[in-house]
């Protein structure tokens, strides 16, 4: 029997009875049951699929263990219904997951691509969405990773910048996509800022923090995306500001600036402002400088590019916007909004319905095809 597969399976396995229903501590007792049966069955009688057989067994356990005792299942699920703001069991064993994924084995993409899809309950698209790569190239990287860690020991965990890139990517797709992860990648990090006294942990769990405040005010009661510039600001939660810019304040104080102290700082002078009037866009612009000096992303340029139009005018931000990839995801987007803010509604029209044809969710394509109506109605009135 490979034991190496089944440490390699363990994970996986976790997330899927996790994604099911069960909470974690119960998912890796069973999963833990199912591996004990597995090394008494498979020795004479191994399974053709281990995955599947794994999921089916530990299901089941799952299911035994949660009839056996239902009022000890009530009572977590009381407990998980409101969470206590200290630091559980859970979240102590999910982060050791993450580390345990991010194997020193494996380059930092493959890593990130492994841990999402195993523990982070990610498909393989949106992972691809979030690397702007193809899926099939995406796939291509998991099955590689899987490969590499089947024959090695899952004793080494991996570093602490690999599991801040995962944290961050989970934070993104549960704030923006279809998946409600936000919360729990919040949990997370907090749990490793407790840790350890990393700048980047801080910075990142600031940029959470900031972000996640602003959520109440970015979708209206019918479901519609509010952009930044049209929230009720009276919506954003200012304890969770209050924090998040304490966090920063002390990252930065250490002198160790990293990209998530960057990106956190740029939050912080969003949150800063009353109205969308009073945002400092020409301070915005200098920490969007040390974002792409620190990681040279085409992302931040085009955030940067958008800041740049704001701070110096449209033509300036479109001027900016030109030395872009037109391929990067939402730069037609933004080449919409300069436009538009440069007066040219007959281009900036066309360029909202074109970017709400790729928009990466319902709620973005929606977004960009009113503002695309709206345009047309002014242009025939």
């Amino acid at each position: 029997m490979d034991e190496s597969l089944l440490r390699t399976l363990t994970p996986t396995v976790i997330s899927v009875l996790v994604r099911r229903g069960a909470d974690f501590a119960a998912a890796e007792d069973a999963v833990q049951d199912a591996l004990i049966e597995a090394v008494r069955v498979w020795r004479d009688d191994p399974p053709r699929d281990p995955k599947g057989w794994l999921v089916t067994v530990a299901w089941r356990k799952f299911l035994d263990a949660a009839r056996a005792d239902t009022s000890r299942r009530h009572r977590e699920a009381l407990v998980e219904a409101e969470p206590e703001p200290g630091l559980g069991e859970t979240t102590d064993d999910t982060l050791q997951l993450y580390f345990l994924c991010a194997h020193p084995s494996l380059t930092p993409a493959s890593a990130v691509a492994l841990t999402l899809r195993a523990v982070g309950g990610l498909t393989t698209r949106q992972i691809a969405q979030a690397y702007l790569v193809p899926e099939a190239t995406m796939a291509q990287r998991i099955s590689r990773a899987k490969r590499t860690v089947s024959s090695v020991r899952f004793d080494q965990p991996g570093d602490v910048a690999t599991v801040l890139r995962v944290l961050y990517l989970v934070f993104n797709e549960g704030y923006s996509g279809d998946v409600d992860l936000a919360a729990e990648a919040i949990r997370l990090t907090r749990e490793l800022a407790a840790r350890t006294r990393h700048e980047e942990v801080a910075g990142l769990l600031a940029l959470m923090l900031l972000h996640h405040a602003r959520r109440p005010a970015r979708t209206a009661p019918d479901g519609r995306l509010v952009p930044l510039a049209e929230q009720d600001r009276g919506l954003w939660d200012t304890r969770l500001i209050a924090e998040g810019v304490d966090v920063l304040q002390a990252a930065l104080a250490r002198d160790r600036l990293g990209e998530f102290q960057a990106q956190a700082a740029i939050a912080a002078l969003h949150a800063d402002a009353r109205t969308a009037e009073e945002t400092d866009w020409v301070q915005i612009v200098e920490w969007y400088d040390e974002l792409v000096r620190l990681t040279g992303s085409p992302v931040a340029r085009l955030n940067r590019a958008v800041a740049v139009g704001e701070a110096d005018g449209p033509r300036a931000g479109l001027a900016a916007l030109a030395e872009l990839d037109p391929a990067l995801p939402r730069y037609t987007a933004a080449a919409a909004y300069l436009h538009e803010r440069d007066g040219d509604l007959v281009t900036a029209a066309r360029l909202y319905a074109e970017a709400a044809r790729s928009a990466p969710n319902l709620p973005e394509r929606d977004h960009l095809t009113r503002q695309a109506a709206r345009l047309n109605t002014r242009l025939r009135g």
